[in-house]
């Protein structure tokens, strides 16, 4: 059996997850792969680790309760079976969403113009030993916004966090079918031990230093305005189309 980190606590669901990889299509000097075959703009993880926003993460709150909740029962049967490791009915998931800990732990989102959630990440602190700090990342993104890169641009912001809060390692508990989430851990450098059903993957973070803090800042700075902005056209939208509903009442 996978042996597993004693923890100060628990938290009331395990944390799987699921996402794809799909690298954006950007045009590139020719000889560019050739002075640096590891270019970040071809992966999601290294891009964004690399200070790149590409698209904006918000820092969900407590006031974003409903919106998670309404994700999360959006979510398949079996995407639930992968994203909690076991078949989460309605029940669960509501409990789940409101045992979110938002003064501890992190929650990530990304939301279309519609002001829907569409992928979200709960990066979950956990405290190994006096020495040594870990979190736990689980990761969620809509069947109409999956091949994106969501699931893979989630966990690069959540390395991001956990590297400047003094986390020494990730660890994602997951599924062995889920090889979406599996893929998105190795291709950060995860180590993945799997034991029958069940994986687990390992990822040691390097200490913060001053370009991950001021990546954070930068990308956090810009996914708050540009979540203002998204907020703002989708009010001003619901304001004309009711304006047009009551104009139309009063015609006929």
């Amino acid at each position: 059996m996978v042996s597993r980190p004693q923890q100060v606590w628990q938290n009331p669901v395990r944390l799987g997850g699921f996402g794809h990889i799909r690298p954006a299509k950007i045009r590139e000097n020719p000889y560019s792969q050739a002075m640096n075959p590891i270019e970040p703009s071809r992966n999601p993880i290294r891009a964004a680790l690399h200070g790149r926003v590409g698209v904006p993460i918000a820092v969900l709150r407590a006031a974003h309760r409903p919106a998670i909740l309404r994700h999360l029962l959006a979510l398949g049967e079996h995407d639930r079976y992968l994203r909690f490791g076991y078949a989460a009915n309605d029940a669960h998931i509501r409990r789940y969403v409101e045992g979110l800990r938002f003064e501890r732990d992190e929650v990530f989102g990304i939301f279309n113009w519609r002001m829907r959630l569409i992928a979200m990440a709960h990066l979950a602190y956990m405290v190994r030993s006096r020495q040594e700090q870990a979190a736990e990342f689980g990761v969620s993104v809509a069947a109409t916004a999956r091949g994106r890169g969501y699931g893979a641009r989630l966990f690069a912001h959540a390395m991001r966090h956990a590297r400047n809060e003094g986390v020494a390692q990730l660890v994602i508990h997951t599924l062995s079918e889920n090889a979406p989430m599996l893929a998105i851990a190795r291709k950060a450098g995860a180590s993945v031990q799997r034991e029958g059903g069940e994986s687990e993957a390992h990822l040691v973070l390097p200490p913060a230093d001053f370009r991950s803090s001021l990546s954070q800042w930068w990308q956090d700075s810009v996914a708050r305005g540009h979540y203002a902005l998204k907020n703002g056209h989708y009010r001003l939208r619901r304001w004309v189309w009711r304006a047009l509903a009551r104009q139309r009442t009063v015609v006929s």
